[in-house]
């Protein structure tokens, strides 16, 4: 399915507001990200701090508090008491354990310990040992919950390493995460206040600007080239505004000049096609005219017992092409369709033969299933349509043709009457079928290509059609087909 186009105020409007959403959505993702990272930085130096103030407490109890000797084996001795201390004061667990990873003491109160607060990984000994700080915090998730835990040394007078120290960090969010949710909440509030803003402003503003675009659209719709054109008027636009209609108002002043030349350009036009249809359609009765008095001069005989029936055949067949060009001039003085269309009832039979008899080309053979086919047709045009068609299949006929035929077949089908021209000229080209039925489209030498083109307009005029096959070289079949009635 095809989406229509936004119209320009659509879209100005549309963007305004998702300008409005995007805004919103990258300010709220920059408060997250924003709150993240404080979020990160407060527990790490949270976790520094009360590191750092353990380890006063520490080297304190190990320099001043003590009377058991420094060494790593007394640490639970040194520590029995003072690490609970140590811990409530700064809310924090305390885990010792000895240079080799073993626990030693906790602050843990628990009757049964889990069995990795006993030992460290060898991973948290070769950071710790390895780093510059000898300092490592590890960080891990457990049952939704984040905790870091920091490893450090802690050392005697002489900074010698006693044990290390190990500070298990609970990250506890819940307040960091109200106040994220309570600024989220506020701030979409706002932006749902400045949206609506936003929609109103961007309704009124899009109209504004579409304002005289509207107005330029409109005259452009009511613009019409057969008549006067109004110019458009807009007191106040923009620049750009402006300058549009000053061109379209200069296209109306062109528009008009070139409508002038172009309805005279069209008169005349009309009257040299309407001389080019006249002159051939003339020439069409007026050849085989010729033909037919040049016939009779040379085979008349005042003798012959049959010269009055040929003498009536003959002049039948010139006043029969005589009244076409009659119509044919009638049509043209009138500024008619030539000729008129007139519909009567005719032997489809009759009329064809009657057509052909101008034809002297003993070649031309007629064929029909019975003697009488009734139809509805105007007489002089359907002896303008056999005239032509045949006319066509003679010239197609190579000069050298051996055997030149030309079938004529008159026969019904249904409620239809069919007329079928078949000859064994040099055929049509491929290339040429589609245009055989161009007006002015002709591949002889002589002639104005309009036969074919009146043909087809003249069945198709009584609510018929006109076909064709051919071959190259071998020959064509035209058939046209009208209704009876």
């Amino acid at each position: 399915m095809k989406i229509k186009r936004l119209s320009l105020r659509a879209r100005i409007f549309v963007a305004m507001i998702l300008l409005v959403l995007l805004a919103s959505i990258l300010i709220a993702a920059v408060t997250i990200y924003q709150y993240n990272e404080e979020a990160r930085d407060y527990h790490r130096e949270r976790l520094e701090r009360k590191e750092k103030a353990i380890r006063k407490s520490i080297d304190l109890v190990i320099q001043e508090k003590t009377t058991y000797p420094v060494t790593t084996e007394n640490i639970p001795l040194i520590f029995k008491d003072e690490i609970f201390d140590i811990d409530a004061i700064h809310n924090l667990q305390i885990n010792l354990y000895d240079l080799e990873g073993q626990l030693l003491i906790s602050s843990k109160r628990t009757i049964q310990r889990d069995t990795t607060d006993l030992c460290l990984d060898a991973e948290v000994l070769n950071q710790l040992s390895n780093t510059a700080e000898h300092r490592y915090v590890l960080k891990k998730d457990e049952n939704g919950q984040t905790f870091q835990s920091s490893y450090s040394y802690i050392t005697d007078k002489k900074f010698k390493n006693l044990a290390i120290l190990n500070l298990p960090y609970l990250e506890n969010d819940d307040f960091l995460n109200r106040e994220l949710n309570e600024f989220l909440l506020r701030l979409g509030f706002a932006y749902m206040a400045m949206i609506l803003a936003a929609i109103v402003f961007a309704y009124f503003i899009s109209k504004y600007i579409t304002k005289s675009l509207k107005t330029i659209s409109d005259k452009m719709n009511e613009l019409r080239l057969e008549k006067r054109n109004k110019k458009i008027e807009i007191e106040s636009s923009s620049e750009e505004i402006e300058t549009l209609v000053n061109s379209y108002n200069s296209m109306i002043d062109e528009l008009e000049a070139s409508a002038v030349k172009l309805a005279t350009s069209e008169r005349e036009q009309a009257w040299r096609e309407m001389a080019k249809q006249v002159a051939h359609e003339i020439k069409n009765p007026l050849t085989p005219m010729r033909l037919s008095v040049q016939s009779f001069q040379r085979k008349f005989n005042p003798e012959d017992e049959n010269i009055h029936q040929k003498v009536n055949e003959y002049s039948n067949t010139l006043i029969q092409q005589i009244d076409t060009m009659s119509s044919i001039a009638s049509a043209f003085s009138n500024f008619a369709k030539m000729p008129a269309q007139k519909s009567e009832v005719l032997n489809v039979v009759q009329i064809v033969k009657l057509a052909l008899d101008i034809f002297n080309e003993d070649y031309i053979n007629f064929e029909a299933e019975s003697e009488k086919i009734i139809a509805k047709f105007d007489r002089t045009q359907l002896i303008r349509v056999v005239t032509n068609l045949v006319k066509n299949g003679i010239q197609a006929m190579p000069k050298d043709a051996s055997d030149p035929r030309i079938d004529v077949g008159v026969f019904s089908e249904d409620n239809l009457v069919k007329i079928r021209i078949t000859d064994n000229g040099s055929g049509i080209e491929e290339e040429t079928k589609s245009k055989i039925f161009e007006p002015k489209f002709t591949t002889k030498t002589s002639g104005m290509g309009l036969g074919l083109a009146m043909v087809k307009n003249i069945v198709e005029t009584y609510k018929g059609n006109i076909t064709f096959t051919s071959q190259a070289g071998k020959g064509t079949v035209f058939m046209v087909s009208f209704p009876k009635e």
